[in-house]
C-alpha cells in the first residue's frame, strides 16, 4: 500500500464509526460500474418485506452478540 493511502486509512480509522461505515459504502459503490437494475429492484422489495415484517410484528430482531454466538456455533 502506497504511503499516501495508507496514511488516509489510519486517519479514517480515527474516524467514528457512522463515519467509516459512510466511507466504506461508498468506496464500495465506487466499484460497482455496472448496476444491474433488476437486481435493485429485487433488494428494494425484499427491504420493504423485511421492514414491514419487523413492523408488524411478525419477527422479532436478535441482539448481535446472540446472533454472532449462533452463527459460530454453527
Amino acid at each position: 500500500m502506497k504511503r499516501d493511502a495508507k496514511d488516509l486509512l489510519e486517519q479514517a480509522m480515527k474516524l467514528p464509526p457512522e463515519a467509516r461505515a459512510a466511507i466504506a459504502g461508498t468506496l464500495l459503490e465506487s466499484l460497482d460500474k455496472n448496476i444491474d437494475e433488476d437486481s435493485e429492484a429485487a433488494w428494494a422489495a425484499e427491504l420493504k418485506a423485511r421492514i414491514h415484517e419487523l413492523d408488524s410484528g411478525a419477527v422479532s430482531t436478535v441482539p448481535w452478540p446472540e446472533a454472532r454466538k449462533k452463527i459460530m456455533e454453527d
